[in-house]
């Protein structure tokens, strides 16, 4: 079964063509450049299954509906309480952002046992899944690009300053970029912590997105690599429906 695999975000799209085994095709576009993914999709196999998920609102839903095969219908990705193996502990479970949930059972088909799901892109989420495959509830902060332009817009001093991350900063440019990466593992070791201090086994890292590789270097956890968890977890949720 061919499943063309969407992951709609703000700044991007990325969109993955799977035939049961393996990723035909990957690749990504401008979210602003919607319209060109009827191009990018022409030259690919018919899918036998579209899954979507759509965190950048409406409009875009509609920009996406409109480069898309006709048939089948696409499937948009809600939330729910409990899906593939996972179980949603949101007091509202429509309300956990479907990217989120579709990393959280990407994750969980891909590794056994107590899991920080990281997706470092735009903004930064950290979700906590326990090893009986319950997501507990987790941390969304602005990505390392968000932090750098509010210090720009909202300081008189420090401007869009670039530098790179040192123990010990010696200059502006140098205590920024260090300040983001700091504050991003900073937030994905606590969340290891909380799980270890509620009983949980030591939990590994799922890391994916844009940021990752800034922040895998930094963190003291065991740390899986995934090219894109959204699209791995809409693969996994394609096959469970059919």
């Amino acid at each position: 079964m061919n499943v063309l695999a969407i992951d709609a975000g703000n700044t991007r799209i990325k969109w993955g063509v799977h035939d049961g085994q393996h990723w035909r095709r990957k690749s990504w576009l401008a979210t602003v450049h919607a319209a060109r993914l009827k191009k990018l999709l022409a030259g690919m196999p018919p899918p036998d299954m579209i899954v979507i998920a759509n965190v950048a609102g409406g409009a875009l839903r509609e920009r996406l509906r409109r480069a898309l095969p006709e048939r089948p219908a696409p499937c948009w990705l809600k939330s729910t309480r409990a899906l593939c193996g996972v179980k949603n502990s949101y007091t509202n479970p429509a309300q956990l952002g479907c990217d989120r949930w579709a990393a959280l059972i990407g994750a969980r088909r891909l590794h056994a046992g107590a899991l920080v799901v990281v997706n470092a892109g735009t903004a930064l989420t950290v979700d906590a899944l326990t090893d009986e495959g319950v997501f507990v509830g987790g941390l969304i902060l602005p990505g390392a690009e968000l932090m750098h332009r509010a210090l720009a817009r909202d300081t008189a001093a420090l401007g869009m300053r670039r530098g790179r991350f040192s123990f010990f900063p010696a200059s502006t440019g140098d205590a920024i970029a260090s300040g983001a990466v700091n504050a991003l593992a900073g937030a994905i070791e606590r969340m290891a912590h909380f799980l270890a201090q509620a009983g949980q086994p030591a939990p590994t890292c799922v890391l994916s997105g844009g940021g990752a590789a800034l922040i895998a270097p930094h963190l003291n956890l065991e740390v899986e690599l995934v090219d894109n968890l959204v699209l791995e977890g809409l693969v996994v949720i394609a096959h469970e429906a059919s």
